[in-house]
This record gives structure tokens, C-alpha cells and sequence, in this order.
């Protein structure tokens, strides 16, 4: 009698343990935290705010964001990598405190991007434009690139500081075209793309949404997007790919991750409310207007596409030789 009493208890035990727990099964049964590690305004802070609004309608429940800026996004990231795994407080990821920041400066990120947190889901995909001022005289890409070799550092190129993506993706683009330009970093885009219009420099990798306005106004020329498909927002503008540099293929992005070791069946719901929440029509309109390129994937996909990203930038902040004090 006690040994069948002792095997059902342990059977029953078992079963227990196998089952996520009561709170987690009903997940989410109250508001959760997605955290925008940037200050309100800019595309992060977009980008958050679209989907917060599409999560609390696809689960059902509140989706707060909470902006924690400061570091170049690495403090709110921080946060995240450190608050409990259960499910209630999410990371609006980007690019540039997950894996350029990492690849460029890793002693000052305080958390390691691919063992730090849990990826959700790759949201979006935002390629970069190459845009120069009307008094280049460049038409097309092969313009520029011929006029980078005629005279090397003859042109500028503006970035937002070293070591940022639009540097960084400058940077790779000399190497494919085998040209020198003459870095000129500022602190911040706002500054970049005054002294851009103003014709103080040449060149600049620009977010899309903010350059389109200028572009069709002409006090800006579009020479080519970063990204392997033309973007939908700048449909008449072809790719780098596309202008004779086979594989160049690198765009800013926006993902979701999670607390290290979050519970499976949380990443799943998770991943399911999002795919439904990028298909909203209010959600795809919006991404539409900030030239957003949505994006589906697995937790183990971005995983991978992490992975990548970093290694991508690490070779090219290597090869460059860009050092943080420049």
C-alpha cells in the first residue's frame, strides 16, 4: 500500500512539474512593461508605441510602454536583461544597443545581446538611404563611386558619431565600392542632416521616413537604399545590390526580446501576438508611412539574425579600424 501511495505521488508530482505554472498558464493576466530604452520621440520610441497599442488588442490586456533612455539605449536594456523572466516586461530592441554598440565598444554594454535575453521576434527591417546633397555631382551611384576614386576624401560623409549604424554601414559600402571617403561625425541626426541640406558635407546614410520629405522636395538626391529589396517607400530608388554591389545587404531593425531564460510557452503566446499584431491594417499602415519593412520571424530565427548582425559589424569596425575616441 505504501509503495502504490509513494508511485502515485511521484506520478502526480511529475505531471505537476511538467505543467507551467497556474499564474504563467494565464498569461498575461495583468499589464505588461515594454520598455523603449531610448527618450519619447524618436523611431524606437515609433516603433514601440505602434506595437504596444496592436499587443493590448491582439492579448487582450495592457501593454505600457515605459521610456528608459540614457547610454545610447543601453541603461533601459539593461533593465530588461535583469527583471524577472515572466513574461511582463519586453524590450523594444534595435540595432544599435543589441548588436552595433556591441560589436563597436563591448566593454561599455553591460550585457551580452545574444545570452542576456530571450529573442521574440523580429519585427521590422529599416534600410538606411544613401543620400548627397544636389551640388554633388552624382547621378547614380557609379557617379559617386567614380568621384570617391578620381579624388579619395575629396567627399564627406556625415554620421550621427563614430561607430554609429550609419557610419558603420558607410564604412562597409567604401569597402565593397574600394573608395576613401573623409568621416565627418556629429553628435546626433539632427545636426548631420542641418549641415547635409545646408551642403557643409556630402553624403549620409539616412533613415528613410526622415530623408523621403527632403528627397521629394529635391534639396535632397537618393543614389540608393542599403537594404536587398527597394524600399516601399522609395520605390523608384534602386538598392546598392542592384547598382553593381552584389550582396551589400544591411538595414537598421527593431526586434522584441524577452528576460534571459523566460518560459517557452510565454515566448510562443508572445510570438503569436505579434505576427498578428504586425498583420493589423492600423499597424501595417503605420509602418508603411515610417518606411518600416515588416518582418516575421521565430524566436530562433532572430536568434540566428543576432548572431549575424553582430558578426557582421565586429568585421567591419575591425577592417575600418575605427577606434571610439576618433
Amino acid at each position: 500500500m505504501k509503495r502504490r501511495t509513494l508511485i502515485l505521488l511521484t506520478l502526480a508530482a511529475t505531471l505537476f512539474a511538467a505543467q507551467p505554472p497556474a499564474a504563467l498558464a494565464d498569461y498575461p493576466d495583468r499589464p505588461i512593461t515594454l520598455v523603449v530604452p531610448w527618450p519619447t520621440g524618436g523611431g524606437t520610441d515609433t516603433m514601440g508605441r505602434i506595437l504596444a497599442k496592436g499587443l493590448s488588442r491582439v492579448l487582450g490586456t495592457p501593454v505600457i510602454v515605459d521610456n528608459k533612455g540614457g547610454a545610447n539605449g543601453t541603461i533601459g536594456s539593461r533593465h530588461v536583461s535583469e527583471a524577472p523572466a515572466n513574461g511582463y516586461t519586453l524590450l523594444m530592441g534595435s540595432s544599435g544597443p543589441l548588436t552595433v554598440s556591441s560589436a563597436v565598444r563591448p566593454k561599455d554594454v553591460p550585457y551580452d545581446p545574444l545570452k542576456d535575453f530571450t529573442p521574440v521576434m523580429l519585427v521590422a527591417k529599416i534600410p538606411l538611404v544613401l543620400v548627397t546633397h544636389p551640388s554633388v555631382p552624382a547621378k547614380t551611384l557609379q557617379d559617386l563611386v567614380d568621384i570617391a576614386k578620381k579624388d579619395p576624401k575629396t567627399l564627406t560623409m556625415a554620421s550621427v558619431g563614430v561607430g554609429s549604424s550609419n557610419h558603420l554601414t558607410g564604412e562597409m559600402f567604401q569597402s565593397y565600392a574600394d573608395i576613401k571617403m573623409l568621416h565627418v561625425p556629429y553628435k546626433g541626426a539632427g545636426p548631420a542632416l542641418t549641415d547635409l541640406l545646408g551642403g557643409q558635407v556630402d553624403v549620409y546614410f539616412d533613415q528613410i521616413a526622415t530623408s523621403a520629405p527632403h528627397i521629394r522636395s529635391g534639396k535632397l538626391r537618393a543614389l540608393a537604399v542599403t537594404s536587398m529589396e527597394r524600399s516601399s517607400l522609395l520605390p523608384e530608388v534602386p538598392t546598392i545590390h542592384e547598382s553593381g554591389y552584389a550582396g551589400f545587404d544591411t538595414s537598421s531593425y527593431y526586434a522584441i526580446m524577452l528576460p534571459p531564460r523566460a518560459p517557452d510557452h510565454v515566448v510562443r503566446k508572445l510570438n503569436a501576438a505579434l505576427i498578428e499584431t504586425v498583420r493589423l491594417e492600423e499597424t501595417t499602415d503605420s509602418f508603411a508611412r515610417m518606411g518600416f519593412e515588416a518582418d516575421e520571424s521565430t524566436p530562433e530565427e532572430l536568434r540566428e539574425f543576432l548572431a549575424k548582425d553582430l558578426a557582421m559589424w565586429r568585421k567591419v569596425a575591425q577592417e575600418a579600424g575605427i577606434e571610439m575616441e576618433e
